[in-house]
């Protein structure tokens, strides 16, 4: 197998490694409680989806 010929700087490492960072969820708005929710999911608070209830929330 190949092997490095020479070192490469932390720096050079370092700029590498700067985009593994997490990204935030894409949050929408429930159009019943206006609560933010993911996309194409069911509500949590209200449990509607899609203008209808899918499941009762207490």
């Amino acid at each position: 197998m190949a092997n490095p010929k020479r070192r490469h700087s932390k720096s050079r490492r370092d700029k590498r490694r700067a985009n593994w960072k997490l990204s935030l969820p894409g949050l929408v708005e429930c159009p019943q409680c206006h609560s933010p929710k993911l996309p194409h999911r069911v509500c949590a608070e209200c449990g509607y989806y899609k203008n209808r209830e899918v499941i009762a929330v207490k």
